[in-house]
């Protein structure tokens, strides 16, 4: 990880996990064996905790105790970097690490510099493609949509964090009945706009945007042209005006919810490519493949599937399977080693057949990987906000995200698994005081950079001194400090994880963990003016280092989210005695 060291080096847990198996296998554990390492959930218990007496229960052959019993004896507590250890319960290990290696990590942190802090090096694996958002160009965009976009991009940040070589993709399926639709709904609107009897045909699309489309097609190509166009070619000209209108209107929603995409792939321009048919071309006589009754399939049974999938029907019509098959075939020719598409809930049953399809082509079916995405309610005193006003029949992302503001909007989209449905509490989003979490952590950022103003203290300099040994930080004394310090210690591993597991909550909730072990810190100063970070004396130096390391940590955390860390809020004002 970022640093001189790493995380596991600036928390001391390399050191301890190492001692912990070499005295392991100095009693006869296998040769192999490496320790696992945790934090207690009471930091009463100790800085970490391991298992090892337990694992090598069975492989021993003894009760767990004895062998704990074992660790100890045999462990060097100098070479390990602890200061105390006890055994718990049945033979668990608590270690209380030496405070100079807390203090060493906090140097090595604010060595790094913000920007860099929590990114990784050394983690990459190739190029990955992460494909999200991708509605239909057939309407605004949902709070569905929303969500998916917030945790796509995050993903994606995480990844490239990571070392990854990351690229953001927006896939418009801008082919299909859902645009026949489309135009024609445009249709049903524009001759009613001129006062003709027209209805929205079956499946069509309600939403009052539909109407301001089709305003904006006439005033753009003139009423003229259009009259003068056959109907079913007027159709289809709508279909396609409207589609590009709606994808336009789409991007603008997302950049301006903080969403940038380095590629806008189309369904069409797919097809228009050749892509398509290469592919069914490839597929005549592939072994894979198999006519049955006119209709051509692909034996995806063979590689998992609970059933074969018809490509092309036996009318001639192709199936939609096939331009997703040769969409992710397109992103292995692009050069990339993984793609990671996120999708709604009610593409849970196409994740198999996909990967299925990509075996049955030769490909590794592990190189499209999936998350989903579940729904989302929004409420509001209690009950569901169930319709926007110009949607008709649902809450659009755009006027969520006016609402609440945009950091809001995307910390609520993240701070919950992606696979567990959400309500989005807009009670709770509006609320501008610390009971909202995502204004708890940028208050407790923006606390910590008022006290580098009102201290007069550039806090780069600050950094600078403390990471050349010029602070002494063993002045940092009170118990909150050096819980404060080892957290923000954790936040490279938080970021490997979340990366890893492609969950961008784990990083909200460990920045509401930070802010709150950071706002127990400040507020000491309330009861005891000794205990304010700018109180004069020699431990000012040490304080302020770890107010600079504090915000380091948490703009840095709001950054990967693609969050705002803002060193200005109102509140600030409010509690400035305290620095």
């Amino acid at each position: 990880m970022t640093g001189p060291e790493g995380l596991d080096q600036l928390a001391g847990e390399t050191k301890l996990r190492d001692e912990i198996g070499r005295a392991a296998r100095s009693i006869g554990a296998p040769d192999d064996f490496v320790a696992e390492l945790e934090r207690p959930a009471n930091p009463e218990h100790g800085d970490l905790a391991s298992n090892a007496a337990l694992v090598l229960a069975k492989p021993l052959r003894r009760a767990p105790r004895g062998i704990a019993e074992d660790i100890v004896g045999a462990l060097d507590r100098d070479r390990a970097g602890v200061v105390s250890l006890d055994i718990a319960g049945p033979g668990f290990l608590n270690f209380r690490l030496d405070d100079q290696l807390v203090w060493d990590g906090l140097r090595a942190l604010l060595s790094v510099g913000d920007s860099s802090w929590g990114r990784s090096e050394t983690a990459g694996t190739g190029r990955v493609n992460v494909e999200f958002v991708s509605a239909n160009p057939t309407g605004p965009l949902h709070v569905a949509h929303g969500r998916g976009a917030a945790i796509g991009d995050a993903v994606a940040e995480l990844l490239a964090w990571t070392g990854h070589d990351v690229a953001r993709e927006f896939y418009v399926n801008d082919a299909g009945g859902q645009i026949e639709r489309l135009g024609e709904s445009v249709e049903a609107r524009f001759q009613q706009s001129r006062g003709q009897e027209a209805e929205l045909p079956e499946g069509g699309y309600q939403g009052s945007y539909v109407v301001d489309v089709a305003a904006r097609i006439v005033d753009s190509e003139g009423l003229d042209r259009l009259l003068e166009m056959d109907p079913d070619d007027r159709c289809s000209f709508f279909a396609a005006a409207a589609s590009d209108l709606l994808r336009e209107e789409q991007a603008v929603d997302l950049a301006d919810f903080g969403i940038r995409m380095d590629r806008w792939s189309s369904e069409t321009g797919l097809v228009e490519s050749g892509a398509v048919d290469a592919l069914l071309e490839r597929l005549d006589g592939d072994e894979h493949a198999y006519r049955d009754e006119g209709a051509l399939w692909l034996r995806t049974t063979d590689f998992g599937d609970e059933k074969d999938r018809v490509l092309v029907k036996s009318d001639g019509s192709l199936t939609y399977f096939v331009s997703d098959i040769a969409y992710h075939l397109d992103k292995r020719s692009r050069g990339f080693d993984h793609a990671i598409d996120v999708w709604g809930a009610d593409h849970h049953g196409h994740i198999a057949r996909m990967q299925a399809s990509l075996a049955a082509m030769g490909e590794d079916p592990g190189f499209l990987e999936v998350i989903i995405i579940q729904l989302v309610k929004v409420m509001r005193g209690g009950e569901e906000v169930r319709m926007s006003k110009r949607a008709g029949q649902f809450v659009t992302l755009r006027d969520l995200f006016d609402e609440t503001g945009t950091d809001v909007a995307r910390y609520f989209f993240l701070m919950r698994r992606a696979e567990v449905p959400m309500n989005f509490d807009l009670d709770l989003a509006l609320d501008t005081s610390e009971a909202n979490p995502v204004f708890k952590v940028q208050y407790a950022h923006a606390r910590m950079c008022s006290i580098f103003e009102k201290a007069g203290e550039d806090v780069n300099a600050v950094a600078v001194a403390a990471a050349a040994g010029n602070v002494d930080l063993d002045r940092l004394e009170l118990a909150t400090e050096r819980e404060v310090a080892k957290a923000l210690l954790r936040f490279p591993e938080r970021v490997a994880a979340a990366a890893e597991g492609r969950t961008p909550h784990v990083i909200c909730t460990y920045l509401e963990e930070v802010a709150s072990l950071v706002n127990a810190w400040y507020h000491e100063g309330n009861l005891d003016p000794a205990r304010r970070v700018l109180a004069e004396g020699p431990t000012r130096p040490a304080r302020l280092a770890l107010a600079a390391a504090i915000r380091a940590t948490l703009g840095q955390g709001l950054r990967v989210l693609g969050l705002s860390a803002p060193e200005y809020m109102e509140r600030r004002t409010e509690e400035a005695p305290n620095a």
